[in-house]
């Protein structure tokens, strides 16, 4: 059971909108964003996770874009997103200040 809830959490945050943005390279975003066709612009550092989310969930539904077919997962990430950008908003704040928003276009 251990392990199961293990590797639950390793797939959510795989995927997770924070992890995404916080924790990986700004291109590796950009570059998901634009293959789903995203209608954003840009993405704030500050509640990246969440905002990352929502800009994939507005997304044209196509067949690269994971986030339109699975509701209820989205939801979930969205949910462990805004948790995990509330817990590294001094950081994000920091960031957003020094570097800016993640450009997307």
């Amino acid at each position: 059971m251990k392990v199961q809830a293990v590797m639950l959490l390793a797939l959510i945050l795989s995927g997770c909108g924070t992890v995404q943005t916080v924790v990986r390279d700004d291109q590796v975003a950009v570059d998901d964003l634009r293959s789903n066709k995203s209608y954003c612009g840009a993405v704030p550092r500050i509640y990246s996770g969440v905002m990352y989310d929502f800009c994939n969930l507005h997304a044209p539904v196509g067949e690269g874009n994971k986030y339109n077919a699975a509701l209820p997962g989205w939801a979930i990430d969205a949910v462990a997103s805004g948790v995990l950008d509330t817990l590294l908003l001094p950081y994000t704040l920091y960031k957003q200040q020094v570097d800016g928003s993640i450009i997307i276009n």
